[in-house]
């Protein structure tokens, strides 16, 4: 509320309230992207999974200097600390819905539609580091959405299009070849969009 006042967080909420309806009626078209992408939905095992209070708690660096890993990916997390990240000295490799360091914080493929940027719509693969999505970009791959897509199956179609991207970074973890090109410019951070941005971006560009 500090940073983009009371008004705009409302704005934020009502779309954010809205939307859980939107997501309802996505879910036949997430299925379908799921299925033909040939990704799979269920769940984690539970023998794999350990359960934490934090992401940045002092259980999480313990296990990586246990595991002792040659790469950590990282996915949907909060904002990692400096401690987890200097846990142990390999690269904590991010997926990222946007292309960055233009599309910045969340929703970067609903962004790159709305500003009428379609070229950008896209995910991106990168080192992690202390800032908001602003570590080396390893990789990154644009996606074509279509009339059947939308706000909450973006981010579907962008991580079946990352899978192959993370593969590559791993690999290039492995064999010790591992190196960051140049992003896409100018950088931005971006946040949710209000109710009246995405209400009026649907009309203006049939962006929804």
């Amino acid at each position: 509320m500090k940073k983009l006042g009371y008004r705009r967080v409302a704005g934020q909420l009502l779309f954010i309230a809205c939307n859980k309806a939107m997501a309802y009626c996505s879910k036949a078209r997430i299925r379908q992207i799921i299925r033909e992408s040939g990704m799979e939905d269920g769940d984690f095992p539970e023998t794999l999974v350990m359960h934490v209070p934090t992401i940045n708690g002092q259980e999480v660096v313990e296990r990586l200097k246990q595991l002792s890993p040659e790469s950590v990916v990282v996915n949907g997390t909060r904002i990692l600390s400096r401690e987890v990240l200097a846990a142990v000295p390999v690269p904590f490799i991010n997926t990222h819905v946007g292309m960055t360091p233009r599309y910045r914080g969340v929703h970067g493929g609903y962004w790159a539609l709305a500003n009428g940027d379609p070229d950008h719509c896209g995910v991106t693969v990168h080192l992690v580091d202390p800032g908001i999505d602003t570590g080396g970009v390893l990789y990154q791959a644009t996606i074509h959405p279509d009339r059947r897509d939308n706000f909450n199956t973006l981010p579907v179609r962008q991580l079946s299009a990352a899978i192959p991207l993370m593969r590559a970074a791993l690999d290039d973890v492995k064999h010790h070849r591992i190196q960051t090109r140049t992003g896409v410019l100018p950088s931005g951070l971006w946040s949710h969009p209000t109710l009246f941005q995405y209400l009026k971006t649907w009309m203006a560009r049939g962006v929804h």
